[in-house]
């Protein structure tokens, strides 16, 4: 009987090393950015060679600043290769794997993972004044969109919208963007990224003088 018990445990441990967090098992690799009740945003940076050991991630979107080659082993030990393109994104339903970096870049990319049990059902916008869209991904709790922001784009105080957003910088940026009363953030460094709830009053202008590129992941 003792011996039926401890092969139960030992069972067992597969399973609990694969619910475990990606941050509190490689919290060198993975550093929280933004936490809030909407989203968690990560900051993945794995050198070539480098491994995560086995973990579970929900819905989430990822949003790739360099090139590089990623192998994910599945639960059921199967693998996957994947070719992350620069500057692209991709979306990911819940999933438990381990993964290494098989290239000879860094993996250099922003993990937006989406908290709500069910996606939401806000309209996402199909255009917006001032800025050049290009869709990136799209999946049932989110679109990513590589927007140009024209130098003359600005949102007036008080402006809103009925969707979270998280924006991601993709280079040297001067954008002033004040949310909720708060100090107005104006210096953006590449992958720098900022939460914009639904609802919440915000302003932003674009200050640079010239076209400026950003990610924006609108949440329904």
């Amino acid at each position: 009987m003792k011996t039926l018990k401890v092969a139960l445990v030992l069972a067992a441990l597969p399973l609990v090393a694969a619910a475990q967090d990606v941050v509190k098992v490689d919290a060198a690799k993975y550093k929280v950015l933004i936490d809030n009740p909407s989203v968690r945003v990560l900051r993945v940076a794995v050198s070539p060679g480098a491994k995560t050991p086995m973990h579970s991630h929900p819905d989430a979107m990822l949003v790739s600043l360099q090139d590089s080659k990623a192998q994910f082993t599945l639960a059921d030990n199967k693998t996957q290769d994947s070719v992350i393109g620069k500057e692209t994104a991709v979306y990911t339903p819940a999933t438990t794997h381990a993964s290494a970096n098989v290239g000879t870049t860094p993996v250099d990319a922003i993990l937006i993972e989406f908290k709500a049990k069910e996606p939401g059902t806000a309209t996402l916008p199909s255009a917006r004044p001032g800025i050049q869209s290009n869709v990136l991904a799209e999946g049932p709790r989110a679109v990513a969109i590589k927007a140009t922001a024209a130098p003359d784009f600005a949102e007036a105080p008080g402006t809103t919208h009925e969707y979270d957003q998280v924006v991601i910088s993709l280079g040297a940026n001067d954008m002033s963007l004040a949310i909720d009363g708060k100090p107005a953030v104006t210096k953006w460094l590449r992958g720098t990224a900022q939460f914009i709830g639904r609802g919440v009053k915000h302003e932003s202008k674009n200050v640079s003088g010239r076209p400026i590129e950003f990610v924006i992941v609108a949440i329904r």
